[in-house]
């Protein structure tokens, strides 16, 4: 018995790692086309300028604030993921950041940027679905939709508009990458959810080792 929830918890480990990287290669893609920053980075954005911190500086304090607030609220969605999400999304948005090519078309780098946005959300939605912690954005997210009982799109899209209008009330800077990630990461997690549910026959991957 304890094998197999060691073996769990590594598949667990593994899909966080995995989503982790697709996230951030996902915002990568998304950000650099030109066509402005996505929600949380126009926070990270505003932080810095208002303040006069560091780009990564900022990150690191929104995420914080963030997790702070879920330890109080549902403290559930605070884990060992949560840590290991942010390590590999830190190392992995740096390491894709200069690993991502675009053309001389605005047409189709405006298409890479929504690739971007859609490769991100499923990200997000496979480090979710293995239940083990979560980022600390997506923490937040999931922590209204298991307390309140609301749909996770609604839920994200509201959060990415408060996001999006308290940046830039800092000073940071929105665009059409914004509005994009707004009305299409919540939709693309909710529906990759509902298949990784529908493939595997489980609620999340916590009970993945009654499968082994």
């Amino acid at each position: 018995m304890k094998q197999k929830e060691s073996t769990g918890i590594l598949l667990r480990l593994l899909m966080i790692c995995l989503g982790a990287a697709l996230a951030s290669y996902g915002i990568d893609l998304a950000i650099h086309a030109g066509f402005g920053s996505a929600t949380l980075a126009v926070l990270w954005q505003g932080v810095s300028v208002r303040f006069g911190l560091t780009y990564g500086v900022a990150s690191l304090l929104v995420a914080a604030a963030m997790v702070a607030f879920c330890l109080v609220y549902d403290r559930s969605q605070i884990h060992v993921g949560t840590i290991l999400y942010q390590i590999v999304y830190t190392f992995a948005i740096d390491f894709f950041r200069t690993r991502v090519y675009y053309t001389e078309s605005a047409i189709l780098n405006f298409g890479i940027m929504l690739l971007g946005i859609a490769v991100f959300a499923v990200g997000t939605a496979f480090y979710a679905f293995a239940d083990l912690g979560r980022g600390s954005y997506e923490a937040l997210t999931f922590a209204f939709v298991k307390k309140k009982g609301w749909q996770t799109k609604t839920v994200r899209i509201t959060l990415d508009i408060l996001v999006v209008v308290v940046g830039v009330a800092l000073g940071g800077k929105a665009g059409i990458c914004t509005l994009c990630t707004i009305f299409l990461s919540g939709h693309i997690i909710q529906w990759t959810m509902g298949r990784l549910r529908k493939w595997t026959g489980l609620q999340t991957m916590r009970e993945i080792w009654k499968m082994i």
